[in-house]
Order: C-alpha cells, then structure tokens, then sequence
C-alpha cells in the first residue's frame, strides 16, 4: 500500500490554521491547527529520514512566517495562499523523496 501523502495536509494546515485565525481573531489557534497538520506530517517524513522531517517542518514554519511581511505588500489571502501553495510544493517534494526510498 502506498503512502498517504502529506502534502493536502500540510497545505490544509497552513490554509485552515489562518482561516481559524482570522474568523477567531486567535493566532493561538492557528498555530494549533498548523501544529496539528505538521505533528501528522512530520512522523511519516521522519521514518524516511530525521534530517528530511526537521527541514520540511522548519521549511513550512519558515513558509507560514513569510507570509506575515508578504500580506503588507499584496494582501493577507494572496500571502496565505502563496504560502500554501509553496507548503504544499515543499510537502509534495518529501513524499517523492521517501516514495523513492
């Protein structure tokens, strides 16, 4: 059996943690629902390789953090939307990586 792929829940966890952010006016939240996605995520890519979960998941909390100064200059949605799109891209990347493995 193949795999579940961890790249709709990575990009679920970064669009869904600034959804709950943004309707509740908690960041905590977020945080929580983007916690939530990664502390799926990051087990699968670490029974492939430790140094592969530690950088998906420092690379998406990087992604996440980039989108606060990116939303000043187009717009909160595009910058969250960005951000999940390249969350997604980086997550797909891992499951090629342990797919091949």
């Amino acid at each position: 059996m193949a795999p579940t792929p961890t790249s709709p829940v990575v990009a679920a966890a970064v669009l869904g943690g600034y959804a709950i952010g943004r309707s509740t006016g908690n960041r905590r939240l977020a945080g929580v629902a983007l916690l939530a996605g990664l502390g799926w995520s990051a087990p699968r890519w670490a029974a492939t390789s430790l140094p592969l979960a530690v950088a998906l998941t420092a690379g998406t909390v990087a992604l996440v953090g980039a989108s606060h100064p990116l939303s000043k200059r187009v717009g909160p949605w595009p910058a969250v939307l960005a951000s999940t799109a390249a969350a997604g891209a980086l997550a797909a990347v891992g499951d090629g990586v342990a797919s091949r493995r």
